[in-house]
């Protein structure tokens, strides 16, 4: 498995319940901001589902994969739902009420 891959596994099991981020803050906390594609294909073979919460992860205007490789968006869409993320419209996340901010705790971005 790759560093990169690794990076964003680690990236992805930050984001805590109830949040989401997208492919591309992923990738820019992965020091890596033109990567938003690889950083979905590292969560396609994603090792550890249910540790690597990879259904965290949505596109940039807050809509679901319809390949969500545990089971399609409808089964994203209910996991998310189960942690309290809120949708605006059937498949759009609110990310201006759910998009986690990629931080430290000195406050500082990764």
């Amino acid at each position: 498995m790759s560093d990169f891959f690794n990076r964003v596994y680690e990236i992805v099991k930050s984001i805590p319940v109830g949040k989401v981020a997208t492919y591309g803050d992923v990738a820019r906390a992965a020091g890596a901001p033109r990567s938003s594609r690889q950083v979905g294909w590292a969560l396609h073979v994603n090792p550890m589902q249910g540790v690597i919460p990879c259904h965290r992860v949505v596109f940039r205007d807050g809509s679901l994969a319809s390949g969500f490789a545990f089971g399609g968006a409808g089964v994203q869409k209910a996991m998310l739902e189960s942690e309290g993320v809120t949708f605006l419209q059937e498949d759009k996340v609110d990310l201006s009420v759910c998009r986690f901010d990629f931080q430290t705790a000195d406050g500082e971005e990764i």
